[in-house]
């Protein structure tokens, strides 16, 4: 799988969610519905009916999922997942003290229910700092020997955490380990701001995944794939051996 842009719905209006559907769906190939909005969403069934006219698969954040496991409730999540139709099921640690192993034991049963999206990372800046390059690397592919069918590497709403710095850039130490031991076309990149979108197309190609894209973004993401941005228009159009200097 390669080329996936996910978009966050973090509650927008539902008349806004269905024109941005309608005018941009051909650059969405996946929505979340981040953190738990779809409980406090009035008129979720009419996004779903949007998303599901365009083709457009759909999934709850893995917040959500963490809520339900920790007041053990798991079999309430797959009733929501059932009746609402969701497409995948985002499986995470982020917040809940659930180690890799538990996580990955979750991967293993929700993979019987749907096509299952693990995340790695956690919401805490502090605590994903500690996680090693080896760390990443192996929660990556424990994930997916799980049976988990996308990683997502987590660097929340902000860009500021996880797999990125304070600062809004990549750490690049754990972009090396988790390259050199996984295909990008299982990966996921969190990528909501600008500067990430950038380095991410940068360093893997206009058909990386990236995922966390605002809906005003939408087609701003697609001008970087295609070189029609400033940031990307000479990688994309110039041969690699064409020199400016």
């Amino acid at each position: 799988m390669s080329r996936i842009t996910m978009m966050i719905d973090p509650g927008l209006p539902t008349a806004l969610f269905a024109d941005v559907i309608a005018s941009h769906g051909e650059y969405v190939d996946l929505v979340k519905f981040g953190w738990g909005t779809a409980l406090v969403t009035r008129d979720l069934d009419h996004k779903i009916a949007a998303l599901r006219e365009a083709g457009i698969g759909y999934y709850f954040g893995g917040t959500l999922f963490e809520w339900y496991v920790v007041q053990d409730r798991l079999g309430d999540y797959l009733d929501l997942v059932e009746r609402t139709g969701a497409t995948h099921i985002e499986v995470s640690n982020g917040t809940i003290p659930l180690d890799q192993e538990g996580k990955a034991g979750y991967v293993r049963r929700m993979s019987r229910y749907r096509p299952v999206l693990a995340e790695v990372g956690y919401k805490d800046a502090e605590r994903s700092a500690r996680l090693s390059p080896a760390d990443w690397a192996g929660a990556i592919h424990e994930d997916l020997d799980a049976g988990a069918e996308l990683v997502i590497t987590e660097t929340r709403e902000s860009g500021r955490s996880g797999m990125a710095r304070p600062d809004g850039h990549l750490r690049d130490d754990v972009l090396e380990a988790v390259l050199a031991h996984a295909d990008t076309k299982r990966l996921l990149f969190e990528a909501p701001t600008k500067d990430l979108q950038v380095e991410l197309i940068r360093a893997l190609g206009p058909e990386v995944n990236l995922g966390n894209i605002a809906a005003a973004d939408l087609v701003g993401v697609e001008t970087l794939r295609r070189g029609v941005r400033g940031d990307t228009l000479l990688q994309m159009t110039l041969p690699r051996t064409v020199s400016l200097v």
